[in-house]
């Protein structure tokens, strides 16, 4: 029974001691993994943890990447916009030395215009003094008549009239660069100067189709006409009872009046819009 009781103490001690060295063990553990935990930490303070570098590694190779990719993406981007200021500033360029050109032109057809309207105010001029002297030249150069002695019974002559210029004299001195209706009216005051009443009658043409176009004006630089706009470099057709019908393109639109390029010959045409609206000439788009 005493050995029985020995051999249970033992066995108990024994448990008892393997639970201390189990105890010693695992304290022993948990000690040598805080210790390398501690020790990891201060790596990583340090900077010398390799999990930390190789990491770091790899977030600066994709930082330098993005670097690069954005330097590129902006080398690229720099380069478009220089293009296109380069294309804009050869654009803007070139439409300044082609409103150069229409303006010089535009002077220049309206300096031609008021030289030909000084030039038919002159001629004009010279038409009445050379109407009067022609009449006087007439009446000084009119023949002599030899007159017979009157006898007592015969009538009272009657009291010679002045010969005056025959109309188809005067016809020679017109200058036809003027319309029908401007030339009508100087041939009503040739008339009545030379004291013969002028008789012929005006006929009156059809209004054209965008005769009395209330809609006719010019905004911004363009033509509102017949429900239509034009613009500047618009090819159209232009119909016109001294012109015929040509093909041309609009060079330049000003406050009252629009210059047309013929293409044949590439003079140009000053259009005013009241000629427009009284149907002297008729314009069409053209398709290119």
């Amino acid at each position: 029974m005493s050995d029985f009781t020995d051999t249970e103490d033992a066995s108990e001690t024994d448990m008892a001691k393997q639970e201390t060295e189990y105890t010693e063990i695992k304290e022993q553990m948990y000690q040598d993994k805080l210790a390398h935990l501690k020790k990891q930490l201060q790596q990583l303070q340090d900077g010398t943890l390799p999990e930390y570098i190789k990491k770091r590694r790899k977030i600066e190779q994709q930082y330098k990447e993005r670097i690069r990719i954005n330097e590129i993406w902006r080398d690229f981007e720099l380069e478009v916009v220089e293009r296109e200021y380069i294309k804009e500033k050869k654009a803007t360029a070139k439409d300044f030395e082609e409103k150069k050109i229409d303006l010089k032109e535009s002077l220049i057809l309206e300096y031609e215009d008021k030289s030909k309207m000084i030039e038919n105010e002159r001629n004009s001029l010279d038409l009445t003094g050379s109407n009067f002297m022609l009449s006087d030249t007439l009446e000084s150069k009119a023949p002599s008549t030899r007159r017979l002695r009157r006898r007592p019974n015969d009538p009272m002559p009657l009291p010679e009239k002045r010969r005056k210029a025959s109309p188809d004299i005067l016809l020679v001195l017109i200058d036809f660069y003027l319309d029908d209706a401007d030339i009508l009216d100087d041939l009503r005051i040739i008339n009545k100067v030379s004291g013969k009443p002028f008789t012929k009658k005006i006929t009156s043409s059809p209004p054209s189709p965008v005769e009395n176009n209330s809609e006719l004006k010019i905004e911004d630089g363009r033509l509102f006409y017949d429900k239509r706009w034009f613009h500047r470099n618009q090819p159209v057709f232009i119909e016109g009872k001294d012109i015929g019908k040509v093909n041309g393109v609009i060079t330049a639109i000003g406050t009252q009046e629009i210059y047309v390029r013929k293409l044949s010959d590439n003079s140009k045409i000053k259009i005013y819009l009241s000629q427009l609206q009284k149907g002297r000439y008729i314009l069409r788009r053209r398709q290119t």
